[in-house]
């Protein structure tokens, strides 16, 4: 099995010390996924005749590499097999696999495309006055998936401004005005611009308004292409309700002002969260419930077969049944990080599928300090705890309080169906069935 990312970084190794224009890149990768040229040409603003003339370029120019006729037809089967005869270039042969904390670095062939989210995500960037809203729980690869979407907006000579509200100090969460300076002093420093608040400032029009209109005259009216603002942890705001009641609707009203005024519509949005928001917010001030909403899924078996590939895992991908890789599904799910771990451990321990399920939710197990993190979390909140032991104890979806439900969700915990939630995995049943008062 061969996966779009690994396939791209196949023929990338071939063609080296040349790479791919964006172009090549952009129907490489569309027509793996089996678009048509006149498809790729309207999502992306091409003429199709243009496009047609770059696949069938790029075709050849890949026929001369391997030596083997290349088409659009016969893409994915000519690659694959090209690909099994070439085991030396090969990305798994990498002499150091990296371990799997924190964001897939742009670079990584590690990184499992989940279609059609990153490409439907790079279409609406490029629109005015875009607003993309992420979501998904804890380590499902939210802020791999922005750096990709920065990356592309970069690659279309756009600016880009990246701000994670977990690096702000808590301070600045109890002044409204503090808070507004700390984002437009960001946005200016990553810009490499003077910061020049107080140029704009006004205290007898507010801080919101001097805010705006910072973002307006100063850095939006400066700048020749579009500016994407990603806020990275944006939940992290629904701890400080007063912070969030007011800010949150400002970024519904610069969203919105790119249909009153066209130098708004220069500025693209990308809302980073890991839960539902559970702090009152009028329907038509929430930056919830417009633009577009992209929610991570969970890897299916075909996504965990193509990264257990890529870890040179060949006993687990040639399983005809799947057996290995579906009861390591039954344990952890589907999720990125806890699949990436498992991955990890099976290529660099050398250790069995069957001894790592036996071990998973023991204190002995590869998983130990990822779920004692969640303990210590579950232990300061006494509240938390005691709903997730009532899921547990449950076996079945059951009702929660609200919020608790939800940041129960954010933490990967649980599963929302309607108004009723569940245990993520089996791997958190087991483990804190032991030391949850069930």
């Amino acid at each position: 099995m061969l996966a779009e990312e690994e396939a791209f970084t196949f023929i990338e190794t071939l063609l080296k010390p040349n790479c791919l224009n964006d172009v090549q890149a952009l129907v490489f990768r569309q027509c793996w996924l089996g678009k048509t040229y006149q498809i790729i040409a309207e999502e992306n603003g091409y003429d199709p005749d243009y496009i047609r003339v770059v696949g069938s370029r790029l075709w050849q120019l890949l026929s001369d590499t391997l030596d083997i006729k290349i088409t659009k037809s016969n893409l994915q089967t000519a690659l694959r097999q090209a690909f099994n005869k070439t085991p030396s270039i090969s990305v798994n042969s990498l002499a150091q696999l990296p371990f799997p904390d924190g964001t897939v670095p742009l670079d990584s062939p590690l990184y499992i495309e989940r279609p059609p989210i990153e490409h439907r995500a790079y279409a609406e960037i490029i629109k005015p006055a875009a607003l993309l809203r992420l979501k998904a729980p804890s380590k499902m690869g939210k802020t791999s998936l922005m750096l990709r979407i920065l990356a592309f907006a970069r690659e279309n000579t756009y600016h880009t401004v990246r701000l994670n509200l977990q690096q702000a100090d808590n301070t600045l969460f109890s002044n409204l005005d503090r808070f507004l300076r700390w984002i437009c002093a960001n946005i200016a420093h990553q810009l490499n611009k003077e910061p020049r608040l107080d140029d704009y400032w006004d205290e007898e029009l507010g801080s919101k308004v001097s805010c705006t209109a910072y973002l307006q005259g100063y850095i939006l009216e400066s700048l020749d292409n579009p500016l994407v603002l990603a806020i990275d942890e944006v939940n992290h705001l629904f701890e400080y309700g007063q912070i969030a009641q007011e800010f949150l609707p400002l970024l519904r009203f610069w969203h919105e002002e790119g249909n009153n005024i066209d130098i708004w519509q220069n500025l693209r949005l990308i809302i980073v969260h890991s839960t539902e928001i559970y702090i009152p917010l009028k329907f038509q001030q929430s930056p919830f419930n417009v633009g577009i909403p992209i929610q991570l899924s969970e890897f299916t078996l075909e996504q965990v077969q193509d990264l257990a590939a890529l870890h040179s895992l060949s006993h687990l991908t040639d399983n005809q049944e799947n057996e290995p890789l579906k009861n390591l599904m039954k344990m952890v799910g589907g999720h990125p990080y806890l699949i990436r771990l498992a991955l990890y451990h099976l290529y660099q321990d050398k250790i069995t599928m069957k001894q790592l399920l036996e071990e998973a939710p023991t204190p002995t197990g590869i998983y130990h300090h990822h779920l004692q993190n969640h303990l210590i979390t579950l232990q300061k909140n006494t509240d938390l705890a005691s709903a997730f032991a009532k899921v547990i104890k449950a076996q079945k979806p059951i009702q929660l309080e609200t919020i608790i439900a939800y940041k129960l969700a954010s933490m990967g915990l649980v599963k929302l169906q309607g108004k009723e939630v569940f245990s993520s995995c089996q791997l958190y049943s087991l483990y804190f069935s032991n030391f949850l008062v069930i």
